[in-house]
């Protein structure tokens, strides 16, 4: 039996065959109703190596892990989710009720498309945790409420999102959407690794932006950042969450094969969000952030958080790190361009494989880069 996934890092970037499947989906949120002025509801995004991927997983193995190791620490967690401290604060207030015809050409395109991945993405959590709830119910009760609480916060931020970009006369039919999707299956542990990073990830995202603008509000062109700094803390229990799983399953961690799925899934998470960040520099400049620096700090604040969890956390002071996620962020671009262009597509093709192919080389030197050890510093202060 199967479960749904979602995860920050495309299925492209991993150097394995996955199953495909076209699988039932769980009721998900209402169709959005048409605003005044709405122009399209879409029921698709456009697919690229980056689009926010949907996962499926091996349910009976979710159902029966042994929790014990971190039983204590996942029912005080559980008490937190269910005092949901952010249940009046995704309501919009009064600075919503304007006009935003002023956002105009390749700023608003870049904004809405942050919109839109972004409601993807968290759509996608609500999926995985609905599904998890309702199929955990009667065999692992504590697993099952949790799953059910973070779906919660996911639907909220879906929500949010998606009446967000009916400001800017578009929306997505989320239901159809899950509809036209396909789905690569990913062992639980994969799961695990991957939601962790991604809560995290994501915390980190927002509190930076959020204090960036705090610091700089003539940037905060739009009320949705408001929200950030409360929206975090849903992303940082979420990852607490899963840090807990990871902890609760010795061979994810004190083991070899820990050691290197932990690398593997950090530089997958990284590579990713270099790429992502780098391709989406007009919205970041619209904040009035440098995105190479943003995706810097992100990366250094996910890995040393990171460490708390996994066994390793990679070495982002090499002097090769980050020059070589950049290089590739670069590649990346220019993929982009030679598939935009008006070129044969044999020969966008043809354009596109030294592009490729020097992205996996930089990404697997970053791999062979040694790690540090993360259990060394457990419980050190950091």
């Amino acid at each position: 039996m199967t479960a749904i996934v979602r995860s920050s890092f495309p299925a492209e970037s991993l150097p394995l065959l996955f199953i495909h499947k076209n699988i039932p989906m769980v009721t998900a949120l209402p169709k959005p109703a048409p605003q005044p002025g709405d122009s399209a509801i879409k029921t698709a995004i456009e697919e690229n190596l980056l689009s926010p991927r949907f996962y499926i997983t091996d349910f009976d193995k979710a159902a029966s892990l042994d929790l014990s190791l971190e039983a204590e620490g996942l029912q005080a967690m559980l008490e937190e989710m269910r005092a949901d401290y952010n249940r009046h604060h995704f309501i919009r207030d009064d600075s919503f009720k304007q006009a935003w015809d002023h956002i105009q050409g390749e700023e608003r395109q870049a904004f809405i498309d942050y919109l839109e991945r972004s409601c993807v993405s968290e759509f996608s959590g609500f999926l995985l945790f609905k599904e998890l709830s309702r199929k955990l119910k009667g065999r692992s009760p504590l697993l099952s409420e949790m799953f059910h609480l973070m779906a919660r916060d996911e639907a909220r931020h879906a929500g949010f999102l998606n009446k967000c970009m009916q400001d800017f006369n578009i929306s997505l039919d989320l239901a159809k959407l899950t509809q036209n999707r396909t789905y690569t299956f990913f062992p639980v542990e994969w799961i695990v690794y991957a939601v962790y990073l991604s809560e995290k990830i994501g915390y980190w995202r927002y509190i930076l932006i959020y204090r960036h603008l705090k610091q700089h509000p003539e940037h905060r062109f739009y009320p949705l950042f408001n929200y950030f700094e409360s929206w975090c803390q849903d992303e940082n229990r979420h990852g607490d969450i899963f840090k807990a799983l990871v902890r609760s399953q010795p061979h994810m961690w004190d083991t070899w094969k820990g050691r290197l799925w932990s690398r593997f899934f950090l530089l997958s998470v990284f590579a990713t969000h270099s790429l992502t960040v780098h391709e989406r520099a007009k919205f970041y400049e619209m904040l009035g952030l440098n995105a190479t620096e943003f995706d810097t700090e992100v990366v250094r604040q996910t890995n040393n958080t990171a460490a708390r969890a996994f066994p390793v956390y990679l070495n982002v002071d090499h002097p090769q790190f980050f020059p070589r996620l950049e290089r590739a962020a670069a590649r990346n671009l220019k993929i982009k361009q030679v598939m935009d262009s008006s070129t044969p597509n044999w020969l966008k093709q043809i354009r596109k494989v030294p592009l490729v192919l020097g992205i996996a080389g930089d990404l697997l030197r970053l791999y062979l880069i040694k790690p540090l050890n993360a259990e060394a510093l457990r419980g050190t202060v950091r």
